[in-house]
């Protein structure tokens, strides 16, 4: 029996293979491969997709976090609130400007930022809040918004994990002051290499972010503000430019697939699914359950073939990067009993029907005969 792939990009190749390699093939004729037509075109198409007025290209999901906080000139003194669960690179967009982050812990349910701990997060050095909706779902974003503006902070979305994902009929990355998206390979929208945008619909952080992705240039040689390197390259925005056409298929499938696994894996003891508010759509960058041994269940999966993977083994203030913040292991109870429970599953479009009910299969099988423990409750 063949192996159950965590992420198969294979499986959309042959979908986007020849549209792809005639626009690699006109980037070569042309010799034109930094921020050209492709990368303009593929920023039009995104910003129209999140549903804001600008969209700007830049290297990475790190460089679109750091962006808009270097163009907002945050800095040593400020404190930005995230929640503790995040990815590195979240904290790090703020650490690179010599500001602190400050960590909150997470809602159990759906493992988003409590959003009820903000406040009490919240001290005269704080400048804005980075809601991450994570696994691809969004944080509870009314809730935020109406935090923020009673404090006068501002607010910067991660969706690096969210492309297409809605709250209450508005997409991610359309209800803050801007918002930070990642194209790393395995994303729901993936580049061939590195790649980031940041999208808002504040004209003048627009044309400031503009400016800094390109050594703060508003013509060559001509430099209106000190900025950086960050530009996508026109290969990035080719692929890019081409797969945004099939993102929203390729989310239908994603939630198509999730439905399937909460059938296969519904009422199995000692396994806890995924949590989804009622007022979010989803779009399933990553399936993750939770379980009591993971490293038993883990080994387990492995044993039968199927890939398994940890998004993240640990909160970012047990992190060795961020000892120096003082934080310590009981700070953030709900996330540190969490993150040492979840697995992340197969998940991406093109995962068959089979495989999904092979994984539930020795889910079930793995849970019930074997000595794994129960989640804790």
């Amino acid at each position: 029996m063949s192996r159950v792939k965590f992420l198969d990009l294979k499986a959309q190749y042959p979908l986007i293979k020849d549209e792809i390699m005639r626009k690699f093939d006109d980037i070569l004729d042309r010799t034109g491969f930094v921020s050209g037509k492709y990368v303009t075109e593929f920023e039009k198409k995104f910003a129209e997709y999140v549903g804001v007025k600008h969209a700007i290209a830049c290297t990475s999901g790190t460089t679109a976090l750091y962006l808009p906080l270097l163009a907002k000139g945050i800095g040593p003194g400020d404190e930005v609130i995230m929640p503790v669960n995040t990815f590195i690179a979240t904290a790090e967009a703020v650490s690179l400007l010599g500001a602190k982050p400050v960590f909150v812990d997470i809602d159990e349910a759906t493992c988003n930022m409590d959003v009820e701990k903000i406040e009490a997060a919240i001290t005269d050095k704080t400048v804005g809040i980075i809601p991450v909706h994570l696994y691809g779902q969004c944080v509870d974003m009314d809730r935020v918004s109406e935090i923020a503006d009673k404090a006068g902070l501002w607010v910067i979305e991660d969706a690096c994990q969210a492309h297409g994902a809605a709250y209450r009929g508005r997409n991610a990355g359309s209800m803050s002051d801007a918002a930070a998206f990642s194209f790393y390979p395995g994303k729901n929208l993936g580049s061939w290499g590195e790649g980031g945008a940041v999208v808002t619909d504040n004209d003048e952080l627009a044309e400031k972010m503009r400016l800094l992705v390109g050594h703060g240039s508003i013509k060559k040689y001509y430099h209106k503000v000190v900025g950086g390197n960050f530009r996508m390259t026109e290969f990035q925005g080719a692929v890019l430019d081409t797969k945004i056409e099939f993102l929203e298929q390729w989310n239908e499938g994603r939630r198509k697939n999730a439905h399937l696994y909460m059938q296969e894996l519904a009422n199995v003891e000692g396994l806890r699914l995924p949590h989804v508010e009622e007022f979010n759509k989803p779009v399933w960058h990553l399936f993750v359950v939770r379980v009591g041994n993971r490293e038993a269940f883990m080994d387990a999966l492995k044993e039968r073939e199927i890939d398994c993977g940890i998004h993240y083994p640990f909160p970012l203030h047990l992190c060795e990067a961020y000892a120096h913040l003082g934080y310590k292991e009981g700070d953030f109870p709900v996330a540190e009993k969490v993150q040492k429970e979840i697995v992340s599953l197969p998940m991406y479009a093109e995962l068959s029907r089979d495989d999904i009910v092979r994984v539930g299969e020795c889910v079930r099988e793995i849970l019930v005969e074997s000595s794994v423990a129960t989640v804790s409750q």
